[in-house]
């Protein structure tokens, strides 16, 4: 299966990465969080994977539609 990668829907800051690289991640559970407008959205994976790269440190300020992480598998 090809990679696929994991956008950010809305822009705001990082607040928190919780998977790292290599990782398994099950469909819609979260991968990192990021804060706008002083609440938490959750970033979710969109299936069954592996985190092949993250593309983001925790406080760095992200755009709509930017990516955020790979997944593989």
């Amino acid at each position: 299966m090809a990679d696929q990668l994991i956008k950010s829907e809305i822009s705001g800051n990082v607040w928190k990465i919780l998977k790292a690289p290599g990782d398994p991640v099950a469909e819609e559970e979260a991968v990192m969080i990021l804060e706008s407008m002083k609440m938490e959205i959750p970033v979710m994976a969109p299936r069954d994977g592996v985190v092949a790269s993250i593309s983001v440190a925790e406080g760095d300020t992200v755009a709509e539609d930017q990516v955020l992480a790979t997944l593989r598998g």
